[in-house]
């Protein structure tokens, strides 16, 4: 059986992300040389989703899709889906499988401990209890996603010895990274670690760098250590493979791909959906942007507090 291995990357403004992606593939050709591995992406480059897997079923029986996104929102669970099915249609000779994408998995967690360590080590091995950690993510209007976020985040709580770890978003939701920074000062913080959970370089990575600037002048007497992006660690390459294997075997395919309630939500004109039988999760743009339990002043879950 001739199989192909479709990547598909999210894409960026910024050519070095997209250069990266492609760097990523071409190292994952060389620990697998026997799978034939194509890349395309969502948006913000030349090849997009719909012509990948038009490319992808060139002599291929079977086409196994895997998205290289950490979060599953709105182009894991709509987007990709519909192209798939408009695939099938067009290339009914071809089989495709979609596998779900990165999620917050113990390897996962494993490089942040490592991104954490390297921060300590840059700061000197502060104080633990006098460190907070912010866990940096993209933001969604799915709040299921933004979850996934939080659920590292206390995975990382309690695999640490850190009094705080928290979480901020750089756009979509809250809350943002400026309200935490400022949170974590005034409870005492002297040293703030900032994590981003991005796995490769882009223009919202360029604009990590220069809030961390700016924060640094506001608060000059608090050390903060900004952690790098992971999409080149083993464990990202681990994962993958591990999806792959599953959907060779027919096993771990993604729920979205011809679920009912991404249908439902689509007819709705929603941007995503849950798996569960009662309709009111397929919810609406309130329930999405109601950011949980915080509001615009900054009142928002702690995650990491009271080991007091």
């Amino acid at each position: 059986m001739q199989e192909t291995v479709l990547l598909v990357g999210h894409g960026s403004r910024d050519p070095n992300g997209n250069r990266e992606v492609e760097e990523f593939a071409r190292l994952w050709r060389e620990r697998q040389p026997e799978w034939r591995i194509q890349v395309c992406f969502i948006e913000f480059a030349d090849l997009l989703v719909a012509e990948g897997l038009a490319l992808a079923s060139h002599d291929a029986d079977r086409v196994i899709v895997v998205p290289l996104i950490l979060n599953a929102a709105g182009h894991v669970k709509m987007e990709l889906p519909e192209h798939i099915e408009a695939a099938r249609a067009r290339f009914p000779g071809t089989e495709f499988r979609y596998v779900p994408h990165l999620g917050s998995e113990a390897r996962i967690l494993g490089v942040l401990q490592r991104r954490l360590h390297q921060a300590m080590d840059e700061l000197d091995r502060p104080d633990p209890q006098t460190t907070g950690v912010i866990l940096l993510g993209r933001g969604s209007s799915d709040p299921m996603a933004n979850g996934e976020v939080a659920k590292m985040a206390r995975w990382l709580f309690e695999a640490s010895d850190h009094d705080l770890v928290d979480i901020a978003f750089t756009g979509v939701t809250y809350p943002r990274l400026e309200r935490v920074v400022q949170r974590q000062a005034l409870l005492g913080m002297t040293q703030i670690i900032i994590l981003p959970y991005y796995l490769f370089t882009g223009t919202l990575m360029e604009r990590i760098k220069r809030q961390i600037g700016h924060l640094r002048r506001q608060y000059p007497l608090v050390r903060v250590a900004l952690g790098t992006y992971f999409g080149f660690e083993e464990e990202i390459f681990e994962l993958l493979e591990l999806r792959i294997r599953e959907g060779q075997e027919g096993t771990g395919l993604l729920a979205c791909d011809g679920c009912k309630y991404r249908e439902m939500a689509r007819d709705q004109g929603l941007g995503h959906h849950h798996h569960d039988s009662r309709l009111d999760l397929v919810h609406g743009h309130d329930q999405a942007h109601d950011h949980g339990t915080r509001d615009h002043q900054g009142r928002f879950p702690t995650l990491g507090s009271g080991r007091h």
